[in-house]
This record gives structure tokens, sequence and C-alpha cells, in this order.
């Protein structure tokens, strides 16, 4: 272990590379099936958002931090591990836990390619301990080493005991239709999904869930094969060409500009009549069930399309 000899930098994630995109899929929370146990009196899970508190509080007293994945169940066993210890040593030192998927700018902080990865924090300087997964006689030798250092620089406080988090509530189940509906994007079945979506509407035309689900399967459907590029030109080319506009709106929602969509769609309503002008509304209409009714950009599209069309 490296001890604190002399000015290193100090951890700031503002700034850092922002690796989410090769995030992989989020897994359980802490306490679930699948994930680590829950935090106890001496163990906190750490975000971005919390993290500067954290390394904060190692003037007071040592942190460890553990970068642990879902997908990774020696990173698991390892935070695991490292909890145990924590609570044999009551308040010497605090473990934080880092969702390494979850968080990539703390992972880049730490300069962590890989789980576990295990360093100290003292006084707000990082110290690299170890990655792998160590026995645990090693690990106990690591962590009397990084007190012998904590107690050489001053860093003597002990850490409060933490009330447990309470369990969560399971998550409710859905209706036998969405869940039919959902289980079948998981397979990437589109038109199983819309049939299950569709018959739920026709037992319960005021299933809203429903609607917005058909919503949604139906813009994946509109765009799963697109040339973006393409799209892009062809929208360009013919600003008043209902079909190349409709199409780069899905695009843009589906790629988040959402904003952009809603006015596309909108001015070009201001151009349009008969019949165009209702396959144009009618779109409109479908993607603000795909954001959602509540979005504030659907509350203002919504006043937008009431002027244009009167």
């Amino acid at each position: 272990m490296t001890q604190p000899t002399g000015p290193q930098p100090r951890l700031d994630v503002r700034g850092a590379v922002d690796l989410s995109s090769l995030a992989r899929p989020a897994g359980p929370p802490p306490g679930q099936p699948g994930s680590v146990k829950a935090a106890g009196a001496y163990v906190v899970d750490v975000d971005t958002e919390s993290f500067p508190d954290l390394v904060r509080s190692s003037t007071q007293h040592p942190v460890v931090v553990v970068l642990w994945a879902a997908w990774s169940d020696v990173s698991k066993g390892v935070a695991d591990d490292l909890a145990a210890l924590a609570d044999e040593d009551a308040g010497s030192w605090l473990l934080a836990r880092v969702d390494f998927d979850g968080n990539p700018q703390i992972a880049q902080a730490f300069q962590a390619s890989s789980v576990p990865t295990v360093v100290a924090v003292l006084a707000g300087q990082p110290l690299p301990l170890f990655q792998g997964a160590p026995a645990r006689e090693q690990v106990r030798g690591v962590l009397d080493q990084v007190l012998a250092a904590a107690q050489a620089n001053g860093i003597t406080g002990r850490v409060e005991p933490r009330e447990a988090a309470p369990e969560r509530e399971p998550e409710p189940e859905l209706p036998p239709l969405h869940q039919a509906a959902y289980d079948a994007i998981e397979r990437d079945d589109l038109p199983a999904a819309t049939a299950a979506y569709q018959q739920a509407l026709k037992e319960n035309p005021r299933d809203a869930l429903a609607r917005a689900g058909l919503a949604q399967v139906g813009l994946l459907e509109r765009t799963r094969a697109v040339d973006l590029a393409a799209v892009r030109a062809a929208a360009a080319a013919a600003p008043t060409d209902v079909d190349a506009q409709l199409a780069v709106a899905d695009v843009d929602v589906l790629g988040g500009q959402v904003d952009d969509a809603f006015a596309r769609l909108v001015d070009l309503l201001r151009v349009t009549a008969g019949d165009e002008r209702e396959r144009v509304r009618v779109r409109l209409v479908d993607l603000f069930e795909v954001v959602g009714g509540d979005d504030p950009r659907v509350v203002s599209a919504r006043r937008a399309m009431a002027s244009a069309l009167y």
C-alpha cells in the first residue's frame, strides 16, 4: 500500500470522462438477490452526487472504497467481505461501495478499469490498495496498514454507526397483458407486444399505461430499420413532405431531441391541410404518449398544436 508522503492529487469527479455509454444494464440494487448485501452500520453506498461528502469525511476517519458490479460475482464477494470486516472494526473506518457501471465518473477518478478495485481515501487523497480477490488474511493486513497510515497522519476519528437501510418494497406485479407485452419487447417481438397492448386497450379503453406502451412500441417499429443519415437528408431536401418529416420526428424523439420533433410537426401542421394535416396531428398525439402527458415539453407542444390547428 502506498502511504501519503507528500502532496497528491485530490479526488474530484468534475470533468471526468463520462463512460456511461459503455455501461452494462443496471443490476439489482443492494440488498436484493443478485446484488451485494444491504448497507449496514459502517457501510454506505455512494454515487456521483454523494461522492464529495465522502471525500470530505476522509479528513475525520479512514474511508475504504470498493468498486463492484452486479455482473461480477467476485466483486460482490469482495464487497461483502469488506462489509463484514467493517462491522468487525466497529467504526475504525467506513466502507463506501460504488457501483462501477452506474458511476463511471467515480471509476475514472480512481483510474479503475476493472472490478473489484479497492482504494483507501485519507484526507482526500486516494491510496490504491488492491484489485481482484486476495485472501481475507491479506485484506486484514492491508486494512491494518490503512489504519496505521491514518494514525500517522492524525486521522483518528471514528465512524458514527448508521441505521440499516429499510428493506425495499417488492415491485408490484404487472397485469398479465402488460407483462406479456414487456416479455415480448425483451425478446424483440414487437408485433406480439403490440397485440398485447391492443388487447389490454380493448378490455379497458382507459388503460393509460397500455396506450403509452402501444405508442412506444409503435415508435420502435417505425425506427428499427431506418438509415438515420438518409432520413435526415430526405427531411432537409423536402421540408413539406409529410412522410419525410414524420420519419425525422420519430428519430428525433428516439434520440432525445423531443423539442425539435414537436416543433417540426407543429410547423408542418401550419402548411398542410386535409388528410395530410390529420396524419401529422395523429403522429404528434402519438409522440405525446411516448414522451408522457405530464412532461412540460408535451404541455407546451399541446398548446402550440392547438394554436396551429385553430
